[in-house]
């Protein structure tokens, strides 16, 4: 049928996480705090690394990054599920719902890549120690914090190809909390099974790839650290450790979504926040505890800001 027939609908209706309004609100409490805490742990990190010369090595460089891509991940949909939470009609404008499909993948996207960037950063570090200032330069590490950003522009803007001109003529209604682009493809009015391999080959062909890469790095660098039992090699493993738990955390979820990728299963939800809420706000977590020269570089900043504090305290009482 001509799509020039069809009349493009003009918002969504988002279904939440919930009907209920106990379990609502409970939520909205939650979720703020939640979003407050991925929010400032996170900045919290990158000023660190601002602030602490130190710290100015590729692997903080990149941690930094992490951290800005993790805020942008908690932010595309977050908020509005916050507002939701406390009304009634939980809609999307057309524009806002592919606004939400693009930034998703522009963020899940770049994570992935600059995961692999920091697998490959260790590796050469404890691998090849003695090149590490050559090979992980800052040019090196600059370009590799701007391969992933745009990566994930270039994948994002692939799967909103697909979808932008699709005929929305009439169902609207979206079982998420969020516009989830494989449950807004089956909403048009057309036989999308092509454009739905077409997305999935797509979206699974970057998430095996960064994947199988971070297995391969994990396994030379796992490898290697077992051959040496060095302090610098204790600490080694200590970061290792921290790194594997970030990627199981970020990949387990989309492993398991993209299994079924256009099933609708209840717990796709569950998983879904995983990915865009508890993983935030776990990095800035994982990565503090498990490090002492960001705790270090945490607590000289707390020790300036204390000084300032009361310099301009006690030049406020002469």
């Amino acid at each position: 049928m001509d799509q020039g027939n069809y009349s493009r609908v003009a918002e969504f209706v988002l279904l939440g996480l919930s009907s209920s309004w106990e379990l609502q609100y409970f939520f909205f409490v939650l979720f703020n705090f939640l979003y407050i805490a991925i929010v400032l742990g996170n900045l919290l990190i990158v000023l660190t690394v601002i602030s602490e010369p130190a710290l100015h090595t590729p692997m903080y460089i990149m941690l930094s990054n992490l951290s800005v891509l993790d805020v942008f991940l908690a932010s595309y949909a977050t908020p509005k599920m916050i507002h939701d939470f406390l009304h009634e009609s939980k809609t999307i404008s057309f524009e806002g719902c592919m606004a939400q499909i693009f930034l998703l993948h522009v963020f899940a996207g770049g994570e992935m890549v600059l995961l692999v960037a920091m697998a490959y950063d260790r590796y050469v570090a404890i691998c090849k120690p003695l090149h590490y200032a050559t090979i992980m330069n800052l040019c090196k590490c600059t370009g590799l914090v701007v391969g992933s950003w745009a990566i994930g522009i270039m994948h994002s803007l692939s799967q909103l190809a697909f979808t932008i001109n699709l005929p929305f003529c009439g169902p609207n209604i979206v079982d998420s909390y969020y516009c989830d682009l494989t449950l807004v493809i089956k909403l048009a009015c057309t036989d999308t099974y092509v454009l739905e391999v077409l997305m999935l080959l797509d979206s699974g062909l970057m998430g095996v790839t960064s994947f199988l890469l971070l297995l391969i790095s994990y396994m030379v660098i796992l490898i290697t650290v077992q051959r040496h039992s060095s302090v610098g090699m204790a600490k080694a493993r200590s970061i290792l450790t921290a790194h594997i738990i970030v990627v199981t955390l970020f990949f387990g979820p989309c492993i398991i979504i993209y299994a079924w990728p256009f099933s609708n299963f209840p717990v796709d939800k569950v998983l879904s926040v995983f990915s865009t809420v508890f993983t935030p706000i776990l990095n800035p977590i994982i990565y503090t505890l498990r490090n002492k020269e960001v705790k270090s570089a945490m607590h000289k900043l707390k020790i300036r800001y204390v000084s300032s504090k009361l310099l301009s305290q006690l030049s406020l009482t002469r």
